[in-house]
């Protein structure tokens, strides 16, 4: 089963790889000022890029471009960057690294800025790693950073320059404004973005709001019945005892919370998802004082996933988890004539496979690796291994 699991995974990756890749139609302009019109591959970059690949043509070979040969590529009405000089403040948020400097520590750097609001007053971000930086021009003003900066004033106490709202009310406020919608910003996205549209439209400006990041389903809840192919095989390594079982079939039924990750095409996932399982067989010829196995327990696979795009109603998926394991009821290894032997707790490793159609439906082959689940008794040792056929379906 581990070789056929291994195989298709190949399979599907090496006929789908191509599937993942979204080629937009979208330009770029070189250092001459030349537009460039081509189709651009759609990475949703979660960390401003330095590089990108593209086509003259849907057929023909990609090529990659870096920033020293573009001034600017966009990808239609989804996404803008433009390259720009720009003195940039690095300082950290993270509390390891803070200092007791209230202003801004420049630094000369050329970066690709992601434009998300273009008009007369027009916003730009900056994201690498935990790193986020907001900046703004107008027609009136050069491009600047919009300045947020957490400080240390002692040693257990911090401040915050919140210089940014300054920015904002000495240069871009609509006649009508008050400083109390400006004291109110923060430093977000969420916040900052509604605040330009708003001043371009009072300032009868037009302007381009790229929405790369709206209207994403970032939340699913997922019902999961299946089959599980359960072996188990038990034995003594003071005595001769060795069982194996025969292989059962088993119903399985779980509930699925799956988080969307939002950045890189909605290409990665993070789940958990409750499971009952149970396995129950007999032995009809024992050679020891075993009889039988009655095991329930709750599974909690908790896991990230990786989708492979083939076309809009279609994805390939794979993941990875760490199961937790809670054995509910009596669940025991059934002997005649001596104590039986309690089932213990036992997490281990799950791996998947599947397909899923319309966001809605979905098929999933998943492996576990083996559990120990007699592994309170010193001197027993079982080998309990489970394959599972998983149907879903997702409610929202």
């Amino acid at each position: 089963m581990k070789r056929i699991i291994l195989v298709l995974i190949i399979c599907l990756l090496t006929s789908n790889i191509y599937g993942q890749i979204s080629y937009e139609k979208g330009f770029y302009i070189d250092n001459s000022g030349q537009r460039k019109d081509c189709y651009i591959r759609n990475v949703d970059w979660k960390d401003n890029p330095t590089e990108f690949e593209y086509r003259l043509k849907e057929n023909l070979e990609s090529k990659t471009i870096g920033i020293s040969d573009v001034k600017e590529f966009q990808i239609d009405s989804i996404a803008k960057y433009v390259r720009r000089t720009v003195n940039i403040d690095k300082s950290s948020e993270n509390f390891e690294m803070m200092t007791y400097e209230r202003n801004p520590v420049y630094e000369e750097e050329t970066i690709f800025l992601e434009v998300l609001v273009e008009g007369r007053a027009s916003l730009y971000r900056y994201e690498n790693g935990d790193l986020v930086r907001f900046f703004y021009n107008t027609q009136e003003t050069d491009l600047k950073q919009l300045v947020y900066k957490s400080y240390f004033v002692t040693s257990e106490r911090i401040n915050r320059n919140n210089e940014f709202r300054n920015q904002l009310w000495n240069t871009i406020k609509c006649p009508d404004s008050r400083i109390s919608k400006v004291e109110s910003l923060e430093y977000h996205e969420k916040d900052l973005t509604p605040y330009f549209i708003n001043y371009n439209e009072c300032a009868g400006s037009d302007y381009m709001y790229f929405e790369i990041k709206k209207n994403r389903d970032l939340f699913n809840l997922n019902i999961r019945p299946g089959i599980r192919f359960t072996t188990l095989n038990i034995q003594n390594n003071l005595s001769d005892i060795k069982e194996e079982f025969n292989a059962e079939t088993s119903l399985r039924l779980g509930m699925e919370v799956e988080f969307i990750l939002p950045f890189n095409n909605s290409k990665w996932a993070l789940f958990a998802e409750p499971t009952y399982q149970y396995f129950k067989s007999d032995l009809e010829e024992s050679s020891s004082s075993i009889d039988g196995v009655d095991y329930k327990s709750i599974e909690i696979p908790v896991g990230v996933r990786h989708y492979f795009f083939i076309n809009k109603q279609s994805k390939i998926f794979i993941n990875a988890a760490y199961v937790l394991d809670y054995s509910i009821g009596k669940s025991r290894v059934i002997r005649d004539f001596s104590n039986d032997l309690e089932i213990s707790v036992a997490d281990n490793i799950a791996f998947g496979i599947g397909y899923k159609h319309n966001d809605k439906l979905s098929l999933e082959l998943r492996y576990q690796t083996t559990r120990d689940i007699l592994s309170r008794f010193e001197f027993w040792f079982s080998e309990y291994q489970t394959t599972a056929i998983i149907v879903g379906y997702s409610i929202f």
